[in-house]
């Protein structure tokens, strides 16, 4: 099975001062000697720039686009990275007009739409709650309940 990896297991993953930083690395490791495929897509690499070199009095991680460029790389070298296509806009609109989505939730149904439109089934994310709406068409999986107790 493949999962897509949700932006914030990526972030959480690159800060090892963050309480979430071992949940994450655990979760990426356990996946992936089980054998799991861990994808990601260009919105989460723009999504993760974002965080990672907005200063941290703004809730980010504070790092220069040089740090921001090199984290980048390492995570298109670790993950398998799947390409945009012209078909996950029109799934994201589909999703967005299906379930009435508004805001900041846009994102996690461009998300959604690109996991089906890529054949995945499952995100590994610290925001399970946000992808309830989606529970038809995917399942979203907190760090901690793929590692063994």
């Amino acid at each position: 099975m493949a999962y897509l990896l949700d932006t914030n297991v990526l972030l959480r993953s690159a800060d090892p001062n963050h309480p979430m930083y071992d949940d994450a690395t655990n979760a990426i490791s356990w996946l992936q000697n089980q054998g799991e495929t861990l994808c990601i897509v260009p919105q989460n690499l723009i999504e993760f720039w974002n965080v990672y070199t907005r200063p941290t009095n703004k809730n980010g991680l504070g790092h220069t686009p040089e740090e921001a460029g090199e984290e980048i790389r390492r995570l298109k070298a670790f993950f398998n990275v799947l390409t945009d296509t012209a078909s996950i806009y029109d799934e994201w609109e589909r999703l967005v007009m299906q379930y009435q989505v508004k805001g900041v939730n846009v994102h996690d149904a461009r998300l959604t739409a690109a996991m089906l439109v890529h054949g995945l089934t499952h995100i590994l994310t610290f925001n399970v709650e946000d992808f309830n709406r989606y529970a038809r068409e995917i399942t979203a999986v907190h760090p901690t309940s793929v590692t063994p107790p």
